[in-house]
């Protein structure tokens, strides 16, 4: 899971993953030539040009959220802004492409492989020879070795945000010469191309409190197309100038001023041209194509407005801002990121899998998508894999192992759990609780009609929780990984605590094994093929006729869940994609209680600690999930004090058997096996039904006319010395030459 969108290597540090036969892979994964990874769904769109068309010189504007709190990629209050920052000025030896893969970077690494598996996993880099710190230091093995160290777990004084993939190295050395270092793993690690992106000098890893503190405000030392120039918070700009030092082709820009502007306020900012690139969100990218579209005629003031001479001056105002936002346009691809829909396994209905299943068969997956991404003009098709997105190399559409949009089996799969209509309901008294997740003192549950919802819309801010953030899709919650703490466990925020709850969970007789009806005969025969064990209700078992008309009960309760949703401004998507859900749920009889929280309080004390049922945010799509996705659906295991160990896995839903197709995905140097094995968790992860993948997240960047090589950059990472405006009388191109 990244809030906005953020990488998962660097600042969305730290996301997230047996039997074949059981789930039928040969069909889930496919067993043609044809790479079901395919392309991405929408490519870039940067107004590439050749290095030749863009101008000399300049000062990029570029919007960030915040200024960041930390330099430190590698610390957990790491975000957006900080890995912007070091991709400009610190070393990678890979990098992501269009498609979501690594590639090497050339100006820092003229080869890696590796040269050794027996009787352990050797990997060989070699540097580019002319690349060294901004101090003229060579970088080399002393800088790897340092990084290592810090980020092994070995030290527990150096407070990282994770160690995946470095707690697995043996031991660094130089080898032929200065430009080759030698990395020995002790235990054989597939993701290894991972590491080192981005490289801190040693100078900042070599000790825990220059690791701790020495990079949180400044970089003394770097080396990147830019150097940090200043942090000034006062003012909420950071500001990268041209690194004289740099080897590689010269930055076309003088400077990159990294501007602390929130989301609502950017559309105003843009058109006072305080800006000249800037994420939005689908309000202010209706603006920008009205203002287009209003070339050569006047602009109508707004419809709403002060009265009178104040109605008049708002109006001119914003025909003001509509002429200057005409300078702009809006460039739109896909990020690299998924909004899911969670279910929350560890108590109440959802416990029972039958249940979690039902739910995500009475989903229309295609519909969803379509409502969020049709209006913007991006290609609407549900996201197919928890693990990677179309075009990585670990993508394949998995999703048949739960199957689609079946009212009938949505129906027979909750009759089969004991939810019927007409069953008896004891009158709620007060203080009792919903059939789902215990309730929040003090937020306040609303049942989902569609007058309630229509009616709950708010404004447009968007503010960062502390474990994620609101992007563009207007307010989806994306996961900062690397954050791994449940958080957020406060007895006067819960009716209950979590170990409690966790404990509830596991006297439940189901438990969360993975697939408790693998074993089961009732399960022997399932009406598709394709599908898990257990996905469907037992064969011969009726869809009640008038589900839809009663509410459905179990021991006298109704069948209702909590849906957690944030209340604050830029949440209007989040509402949108709630209300649909909302609705198929009642067509199958599952009934929802809205509970609207505040953006501060919705991830750290709902979804981290598990007081809800159903929730929505986002993760973002890793070229590595083997490692980065574990954390994010490992089986839940009790700690020491009793309580539960979720890690990243919030839906509280886990296998043995996805924990150990992670364990063999990570443990294998063969590519291939390894994206079956990560496929084949990926199908056990749809049929355990914890979460369910709707749609990839929308990406809207408002850019100025002139700026080129910059936008909504997909997967790929931004090549920041290209980045520029044009020059006089150049135009972007679709293909720009080569540098």
């Amino acid at each position: 899971m990244s809030h906005d969108g953020v990488g998962l290597r660097a600042v969305v540090r730290s996301a997230a993953f047996l039997t074949a036969g059981a789930l039928a892979v040969s069909v889930l994964t496919g067993c043609s030539s044809e790479d079901p990874a395919g392309k991405p769904l929408a490519g870039q769109d940067i107004a590439p040009a050749a290095r030749a068309q863009i101008a000399e010189g300049g000062t990029l504007r570029w919007a960030v959220d915040a200024v960041p709190e930390t330099l430190n990629t590698y610390q957990t209050d790491a975000d957006a802004a900080t890995t912007r920052v070091a991709q400009a000025v610190l070393p990678s030896m890979y990098r992501m492409d269009a498609n979501g893969r690594p590639q090497r970077d050339a100006d820092f690494l003229e080869s890696a492989k590796v040269v050794d598996t027996e009787p352990k996993q050797v990997v060989l880099y070699k540097l580019n020879q002319q690349a060294v710190w901004s101090d003229g230091r060579e970088i080399g093995a002393a800088d790897f070795a340092a990084q290592w160290r810090a980020l092994s777990g070995k030290d527990t004084a150096y407070w990282t945000a994770r160690n995946a993939g470095y707690d697995r190295i043996e031991k660094i050395e130089r080898g032929a010469n200065d430009l080759e270092v030698k990395v020995t793993f002790a235990r054989t690690y597939a993701d290894w191309q991972s590491l080192f992106s981005p490289l801190y000098p040693k100078d900042v890893m070599g000790t825990p409190d220059s690791f701790n503190d020495g990079a949180r405000r400044k970089l003394k030392v770097t080396a990147g197309p830019f150097d940090l120039k200043s942090v000034n918070r006062k003012e909420g700009e950071v500001t990268l100038t041209r690194n004289a030092r740099w080897w590689g082709s010269r930055a076309k820009l003088s400077e990159i001023v990294l501007s602390a502007v929130p989301r609502s306020e950017r559309a105003a900012a843009l058109a006072d041209g305080r800006l000249d690139l800037a994420d939005i969100d689908p309000a202010a990218a209706g603006r920008i194509t009205l203002a287009a579209g209003a070339l050569g005629r006047s602009t109508a003031a707004p419809l709403q407005g002060p009265a009178g001479n104040a109605r008049h001056e708002a109006g001119m105002k914003y025909k003001r801002q509509q002429k200057a936002l005409r300078g702009y346009e809006v460039r739109k691809s896909l990020e690299p990121a998924y909004t899911q829909l969670a279910l929350n396994g560890a108590g109440g209905p959802l416990a029972d899998e039958r249940v979690r299943r039902a739910v995500a068969r009475a989903l229309d997956r295609g519909d969803i998508a379509k409502a969020v991404l049709k209006p913007l003009g991006l290609p609407a098709v549900p996201v197919g894999s928890h693990l990677a997105l179309a075009g990585q190399a670990a993508y394949a559409d998995n999703s048949g192992a739960l199957g689609g949009q079946d009212k009938a089996q949505a129906q027979a799969l909750l009759a089969d759990a004991g939810w019927v209509p007409s069953g008896p309901i004891e009158e709620k008294k007060k203080g009792d609780k919903a059939a789902g997740s215990e309730g929040h003192a003090g937020a306040k549950a609303e049942k989902s009609d569609k007058a309630e919802k229509k009616s709950s819309d708010t404004s447009d801010r968007t503010e960062k929780s502390e474990k994620g953030t609101k992007g563009a899709d207007g307010g989806t919650y994306v996961v900062e990984e690397g954050n791994e703490s449940g958080g957020g466990n406060s007895a006067d925020d819960r009716t209950r605590g979590e170990s409690d709850r966790e404990k509830e969970h596991r006297r439940n007789d189901r438990g969360q094994e993975g697939s408790p009806h693998q074993d089961d005969k009732r399960y022997a025969d399932k009406p598709e093929q394709g599908g898990a064990p257990g996905a469907y209700a037992p064969k011969g078992t009726a869809a009640p006729a008038d589900a839809a008309d009663r509410p459905l009960a179990k021991d006298g309760k109704p069948l209702t869940l909590r849906f957690v949703l944030p209340t604050g401004p830029g949440s209007e998507t989040l509402r949108t994609v709630a209300d649909r859900i909302t609705d198929m749920l009642e067509e199958v009889g599952i009934r929802t209680e809205i509970s609207k929280v505040s953006d501060e309080s919705y991830f750290k004390d709902h979804i981290a600690s598990g007081q809800y049922d159903l929730a929505l945010y986002s993760w973002p799509a890793s070229a590595f999930p083997a490692t980065d996705a574990r954390p994010i659906f490992a089986k839940p295991v009790p700690a020491a004090d009793g309580s539960l160990n979720v890690e990243q896995n919030y839906t509280r839903v886990g296998t043995d058997q996805v924990d150990q197709l992670f364990d063999q995905a990570v443990g294998t140097l063969d590519q291939d096996e390894s994206r079956g094995l990560i496929r084949k968790a990926d199908a056990r992860i749809w049929a355990a039904a914890g979460s369910i993948p709707l749609y990839q997240r929308p990406q809207l960047t408002a850019a100025r006319k002139t700026v080129a090589n910059a936008g909504a950059f997909g997967f790929q990472t931004p090549v920041y010395e290209d980045m520029g405006f044009l020059a006089k009388g150049a135009k972007a191109s679709a293909h720009p030459s080569d540098k």
